[in-house]
């Protein structure tokens, strides 16, 4: 009814228009469900949707041709997808049920659980449960047969029945890690069942193994607390039973709801709770050894009556309606756990223990329906007539409660009845601890009550306690409402309003008999609604079918029947819009064919626009075109002139089309033959995909398209040539698979298999990749796990996603330590492959990419080096428990984990080099790529030394020197990547473990790095440990790598230069003169540090300029900052003691020394003082004298100026016409120019500059430093 529309020709439409309609809006009575009455059963039925009778039918059946791709994730997303058949004994089942004219409504129930994503279907006397998230090859179906639980009244073995029964399957799995809990069926499940009518129990402990371990049943009766057991499959009961007890009971004592829990102290033992009409609330222990049943009172009966309300506006019969567990952080190991109970007017939460004595206490409660509206709904308001408060369910977080609710409703004009359905959601308050509520006020309302739709039409009361509500799949706050006569409709709140979607296929494919939400593979969040039907199978809903389709309910209605006051529901018409300004329609199984009609618009969805995917077809025929001519003439105008140019990243259009190459579905794989069958033709198909790209990238060389995104869009070719990275990853990938399986085949002596291919470490991850995506994609639903791997090219960062959040399913902690590294070592030997294969590829193809500035490798994205560091840690942790393993198994974890250090240590390096080109912050990433850095190299280095010494104990003779030579030869690689990386620790522990000072002197040399590298932590490390000698001898290396200023104070700077110049003293070698000359400059920017704090007024900036060594650039600003004469001079002394380099980007602020200078003295003053007493030359040569001005020109243009390796004539001339750089205009009389002085006193200032460049003696108090650098 309210599925999306899709596109179909004008014609067909038009000619099938009627008839349609005719089939739809008329249901088909009873007698025509059967089969022999339906002229086309079992092919294709006459009306409505086909029902996939055939195991054979695809997830494309329902997409229009035109509509269909080889590329899963690209097919239209806007309609419900197919997932799956039933099993075919499930169908063989449904078959002889039709043909022994059992009616429809009766023959079939089932449902599904989101924890085991079972599936399961009553249809006759059996019960059929499968996966139904598994691909088919993979599916198995156990069959139940109850017959063998007929009761002393008959009612098991009666399949008109079969409708009203309450199913819940209890995962005994749920404490395990396994990769079959993730991708297998489970290995261990039992079934609580019970007939609603006859209050009969029915308990599987083992499943899997029902031939051997029978069931067992209970029937709870009411007049008091009973136990029934099951021993060799025969039931007894301590008081005799009515006969006739499970025909006659009344409707007002049906079981509403049934929870079930495991004991975790106890072997397949679980606990039952059920609620019923009449008020009562049922225990049930069930064990492989029998049930033992109890009424539980706590005082909860007197709120499930009608109580004190005698206006009867609150419903009292049938209740309370639900209970479900609350999803809280629960675990297998709990020892209580809590559930809510839904009554007429109440949210009630209590506390199980879960041991045999399954006592239950009541933790809190909270009204719903009273007089107070803040706290729920409000009862007594104007034409309210009753409500009904009809499901609860919570979210998968445990923190908010949404509780549908009917209200009976009379409009005063009109005299019309009708029925307005909405959601109450309910959360915790502030403060609350879940685990342990306190106090009377727990909930509060999370938003304003969402009403569904206001005036529906008026069901009767046996309807409304048939809806059923479901809460947490796609788009997020959704929620699914299930009606008793087969629809579901979801429900979602965006933007203001309401939006509807309702999956209801034609009455031929019968009802929807449950739903659920597509289980996550790594505990996130939810996926995709998906619905069991009662013939046509397993269908999700894609998030976009519910965002894009939602229409106007038809009728008002949550259900398949008409609406009975026409005139109301024209009324509503006008004033109940769905979606925005989009013009109600009524939305059925027509649906499918009426196109799409502007849904893009709908609630502001991002959808790509017209002008993209003509871009994109024009692209593909471009190509297309070039595969068959080899011609590109006038490609690249033709996409500029559709503007394919002015997207970037993923959604260009040549980055999708690079992406449906590499991604690309085969279409001679089948999932019905096993997978096997599909890694067969896998190396096949890769390396068609592999030339087919290759072709993709000439395209775009030789039609220039290329260069231009190279220049527009870096990004999209990057991400365009990384596909082709991937893809020589995924065939290493592949032939590494094929050598592991040939190895193991011929480790086992056994022939090369289905399987040998279907095992190992690499296999348990390439189904969990392949289960991620396929789960995520609910069009890939249908497809193998593998299939999905190998086709899904463009997203192998997912292996690395796996390997950090699931790697306890692949390598479990029950596996022996030997298992463990065995499987290690293969995760660790892909991941080392692929990313060789894709730093290989880039180095035979660097041509294709663009300027790698700013631009991050897929292989060193966070998903990637979080998954190799969590593989990584874990094979660490092995490495200290190798004492029980051999010698050879103790190198081979030690070899795999060098490797996969270095291209972890390589991921993080290039994202971090990536930051810094971006000009992000990379402080964090960086600390963390440090610490981790060290972690792996630490280990590694302490594992290299226990083998060293296992060696010697091994030895009969002791040989220095053939140790050193098997320390060298093991820690060679390793002292390369801490080289590399600058591991500085391990290359010192290296070399002092070796001995040899020349490997140091060597290192400290070509490990200098920005802030003095190997050679100042030497140097610490030599300091610390007071070897004053050794540090006397390299000093000399430590002074030409600059010791590290954030990590030394002025004191221990200090020491370092003195023994520094001590050393190169004492050396005497070639070039000591102007060693000794540096280090008496830096000497001197010490002693000007410290002149300046002594300037520096008592604070904590002074306590912190103290504790740090401040670079030239800083001292020079706050010379400038503190405004005094010495200072302003003293500037200019530390552009003497650096560099050329340093004053030549330091330019402006040499420029403000300047002007900071000219502020020294009061010009205008000195300029009227030579025009009032009429100065002479020689009184003004004195006088300027005085100035800083003139100071600070001798000091920096005068015969005795001195600096290392430039003269400020270079960089900044006292005068323009004096200079000979022809790239600028600046000069130190530009400079005073722009003083405020200058117009009158401009004279006096260029001559004192002028006089100071001439050599003229300086004043007297002119005796600051010798200018070094």
């Amino acid at each position: 009814m309210f599925s999306p529309p899709t596109r179909k020709s004008t014609l067909s439409a038009r000619k099938n228009v009627s008839e349609r309609r005719d089939d739809i809006s008329t249901p088909l009575p009873e007698n025509r469900r059967l089969l022999l009455d339906s002229p086309s059963v079992p092919g294709r039925p006459a009306t409505g949707t086909p029902v996939p009778w055939s195991s054979r039918l695809s997830v494309l059946a329902r997409i229009p041709p035109g509509k269909r791709s080889d590329r899963g994730d690209e097919v239209d997303a806007v309609q419900p997808v197919y997932v799956g058949e039933f099993p075919q004994v499930v169908r063989d089942a449904q078959i002889m049920s039709l043909q022994n004219y059992i009616p429809a409504d009766g023959s079939i129930s089932g449902g599904m659980d989101k924890e085991t994503s079972l599936a399961w279907i009553i249809c006759g006397n059996r019960l059929f449960i499968w996966n139904y998230i598994l691909p088919a090859a993979s599916r198995k179906c156990v069959v139940l047969d109850l017959t063998l639980t007929t009761s002393e009244s008959g009612d098991m073995g009666n399949s008109s029945q079969n409708n009203n029964w309450l199913v819940c399957v209890v995962n005994w799995d749920s404490s395990k890690k396994t990769a079959s809990k993730v991708v297998q069926q489970s290995s261990s499940a039992g079934i609580v069942m019970c007939n609603k009518k006859t209050r009969t129990l029915i308990f599987w402990p083992d499943i899997y193994n029902a031939d051997r371990i029978p069931p067992l049943t209970c029937v709870a009766h009411s007049e008091s607390d009973v136990t029934y057991l099951q021993e060799n499959g025969k039931s007894f009961s301590s008081k005799r039973r009515h006969n006739d007890y499970g025909n006659n009971v009344a409707k007002s004592r049906s079981v509403n709801s049934l929870i079930a829990s495991v004991i975790p102290t106890a072997s397949n033992t679980c606990i039952a709770l059920a609620c019923c009409s009449d008020g009562e609330f049922l225990g049930f222990l069930c064990t492989p050894s029998g049930i033992k049943y109890k009424q539980i009172e706590h005082g909860m009966s007197s709120s499930f009556n009608q109580g004190s309300d005698n206006s009867g506006l609150v419903a009292s019969k049938g209740y309370p309606r639900s209970l479900i567990w609350h999803s809280f952080t629960h675990s297998s190991d709990d020892t209580t756990r809590q559930f809510l109970l839904l009554t007429n007017r109440e949210v009630q939460c209590f506390e199980v223990k879960l041991s045999s004595d399954f006592n239950v206490s009541m933790l809190w409660s909270h009204e719903i329906i009273g007089t107070d509206g803040d706290l729920g709904i409000q009862k007594d308001l104007a034409g309210q007539k009753r409500i009904w408060p009809l499901d609860l369910d919570i979210d998968s977080e445990g923190k908010d409660i949404t509780i549908l609710i009917a209200i009976f409703c009379m409009d005063r004009v009109t005299s019309s009845s009708y029925i307005e359905y909405s959601l109450l959601t309910m959360q915790y308050k502030s403060g609350v601890n879940i685990a342990k509520p306190m106090g009377e006020k727990i909930l509060e309302k999370k938003a304003p009550i969402q009403v569904i739709i206001p005036k529906a039409r008026a069901e009767d009361e046996e309807f409304l306690f048939s809806m059923r509500l479901k809460v947490g799949g796609k788009p997020a706050g959704s929620a699914m409402i299930l009606s008793g006569d087969g629809t579901a409709t979801v429900s979602h709140y965006w933007r203001s309003s309401t939006i509807l979607y309702q999956f209801d296929l034609p009455h031929d494919a019968g009802k929807v008999l449950d739903a659920s939400v597509t289980p996550s593979s790594d505990d996130s969040e939810d996926g995709a609604w998906v619905v069991i039907t009662e013939k046509a199978g397993v269908w999700a809903i894609p998030e976009k079918a519910v965002l894009l389709g939602g229409v106007e309910p038809p009728a008002r209605s949550l259900s398949r029947k008409g609406s009975s006051n026409d005139g109301l529901a024209q009324e509503d018409r006008r004033n109940f819009s769905v979606a925005g300004n989009i013009a109600p329609r009524r939305a059925s199984s027509e649906a499918w064919d009426t196109g799409d009609r502007q849904r893009a618009g709908l609630i502001g969805v991002a959808r790509r626009s017209p002008q993209d995917e003509e871009s994109e077809t024009l692209l593909s025929q471009l190509f297309h075109d070039f595969l068959l001519s080899g011609q590109v003439d006038g490609v690249l105008d033709k996409l500029k002139n559709s503007r394919a140019f002015e997207r970037e990243g993923e959604i260009n259009v040549f980055t999708r089309t690079s992406r449906s190459i590499v991604d690309t579905l085969a279409k001679h794989w089948t999932t019905t033959r096993g997978p096997e069958i599909a890694l067969s033709v896998v190396s096949t198909q890769l390396v068609e995909k592999q030339q087919k790209h290759q072709k993709y990238l000439q395209f775009l060389a030789l039609s220039k398209c290329h260069e231009e995104l190279c220049s527009r869009q870096r990004q999209s070719i990057q991400i365009i040539t990384e596909h082709g990275e991937k893809l020589a990853g995924m065939i290493q990938l592949r032939e590494l698979q094929n050598t592991i399986s040939h190895a193991n085949a011929s480790r086992s002596g056994s022939s090369y298999g289905s399987d040998i291919q279907t095992s190992g470490a690499l296999w348990d991850l390439i189904q969990l990749v392949g289960e991620r995506a396929r789960r995520n994609t609910v069009l890939l639903m249908d497809r193998d796990n593998a299939e999905v791997f190998y086709s899904k090219v463009s997203d192998l960062e997912e292996v690395f996603h796996c390997l950090e959040k699931q790697l306890e399913y692949v390598i479990s902690e029950d596996m022996s330590t030997l298992v463990q590294m065995h499987r290690a070592v293969e995760l660790s030997n892909a991941c080392v492959t692929l990313f060789t294969a894709s730093i290989q590829y880039r180095s035979e193809h660097h041509l294709w990419y663009p300027p790698p500035e700013g631009l991050t490798p897929w292989y060193s994205k966070s998903i990637v080096w979080h998954g190799l560091w969590n593989l990584a840690s874990f094979m660490l942790q092995l490495l200290n428990e190798t004492n029980r393993l051999n010698d050879s198994a103790k190198f081979d974890i030690y070899s795999n984990l060098l490797l996969l250090s270095e291209i972890l240590l390589e991921s993080y390096s290039n994202a971090i080099t990536a930051k810094v080109e971006r000009k992000e912050d990379h402080r964090t990433l960086l600390e963390e790529y440090w610490k981790q850095r060290d972690a792996l190299l630490d280990s590694l280095y302490q594992h290299v030394k226990k083998i060293v010494q296992e060696k010697l104990q091994d030895s009969a003779d002791e040989n220095e020197e053939q140790n050193k030579d098997t320390l060298m030869a093991l820690s060679s690689k390793l002292l390369k990547i801490a080289k590399r990386h600058e591991g500085y620790q391990t290359m010192w522990s290296i070399c002092c473990d070796l001995n040899d000072s020349e490997r140091l002197r060597s290192l400290m040399h070509e490990s200098m790095g920005p802030k003095g590298g190997f050679s100042c932590f030497v140097f610490e490390q030599l300091y610390e440990s007071r070897q004053l000698l050794k540090l006397m001898r390299l000093a000399l290396e430590e002074i030409e790598s600059s010791v590290s200023r954030s990590q030394l104070t002025l004191a221990k700077r200090k020491h370092y230069l003195n023994l520094a110049k001590i050393s190169s003293l004492a050396g005497r070698n070639i070039g000591y003169e102007l060693e000794v000359k540096r280090i008496d400059a830096d000497l001197n920017i010490l002693q000007l540090q410290e002149e300046i704090l002594r300037l520096i007024s008592d604070d904590e900036e002074k306590q912190s300029l103290a504790r740090k060594l401040l670079p030239p650039i800083d001292l020079i600003e706050l010379c400038l900052k503190i405004q005094n004469r010495e200072l302003s001079l003293r500037a200019f002394d530390l552009f003497w003691w650096t560099s050329a380099s340093f004053i030549r980007s330091n330019t402006s602020l040499l420029e403000d020394c300047w002007r900071n200078a000219a502020n020294q003295d009061d010009w205008e003053k000195l300029y009227q003082m030579s025009i009032m007493e009429g100065w002479s030359d020689e009184m003004t040569s004195e006088k300027l004298k005085e100035t800083i001005l003139f100071q600070a020109s001798s000091k920096c243009y005068g015969p005795d100026a001195e600096t290392f390796d430039f003269k400020f004539d270079e960089v900044l001339p006292l005068r323009i016409e004096h200079s000979n750089l022809k790239d600028t205009s600046s000069s130190v009389e530009t400079v005073l120019m722009q003083h405020k002085d200058f117009p009158d006193a401009g004279k006096l200032m260029v001559t004192a500059v002028m006089l100071g460049s001439c050599g003229v003696a300086s004043s007297p108090h002119d005796d600051g430093p010798y200018p070094m650098e």
